[in-house]
């Protein structure tokens, strides 16, 4: 990752729009809803729009994102300079696929919900600059093999909900992977037979 790079991502110089607590059920009620105030005022557009890169949803009762683009297109003024979406505690049962098309997305919280397919993780491949991701608390923390399936889908992710990545993670995975393709390789093989 270049100087750049990690500038860009790591940078994110508003506050957020922060709808944390609200007990919010549908996204839509975001739009009446006041956020929540933070040290430092948010800043606004003309149109009257937030100029932040930060939305936290947390500790809500969201089970699904229907109409997150459209809600988001109302409350933020550039949209696709969201950097970091807070949804930790809320009851989302899948990755929507909405969350991928944010590519400038860096920081993306999903701990506390009620993910249970590991596969929703594939989701998230297509995120280029997806950093720092968690996901504890749900369903799939307990499917066998979960970090090393993690980390073998999202090679970039730098920040997961352990404590920390090590080299020997990232070989443990690496190994895990190869031995998977191989299986299924042979599988596919035995099944042409």
């Amino acid at each position: 990752m270049s100087r750049q790079d990690y500038m860009n991502i790591s940078e994110v110089q508003e506050p957020p729009l922060d709808y944390s607590f609200r007990s919010i059920h549908v996204l839509q009620d975001l739009i009446s809803e006041e956020p929540r105030t933070g040290l430092r005022p948010l800043r606004h557009s003309k149109s009257g729009k937030s100029l932040t890169q930060s939305l936290w949803l947390n500790n809500n009762v969201l089970n699904e994102l229907k109409d997150f683009n459209q809600v988001i297109s109302q409350l933020l003024e550039n949209p696709g300079n969201l950097a970091w979406i807070d949804l930790s505690f809320n009851d989302l049962s899948s990755i929507d696929p909405v969350l991928t098309t944010f590519f400038n997305l860096s920081v993306l919280y999903l701990h506390g919900n009620s993910i249970q397919r590991l596969g929703e993780v594939n989701k998230l491949a297509i995120l280029p600059r997806l950093r720092s991701l968690t996901l504890h608390g749900n369903p799939i923390e307990e499917e066998k093999g979960y970090r090393q399936y993690v980390l073998c889908t999202l090679p970039r992710i730098t920040t997961l909900d352990f404590s920390g990545v090590t080299k020997a993670d990232r070989t443990t995975a690496e190994v895990w992977k190869r031995m998977n393709i191989k299986h299924k390789k042979t599988q596919i093989k035995r099944t042409m037979l």
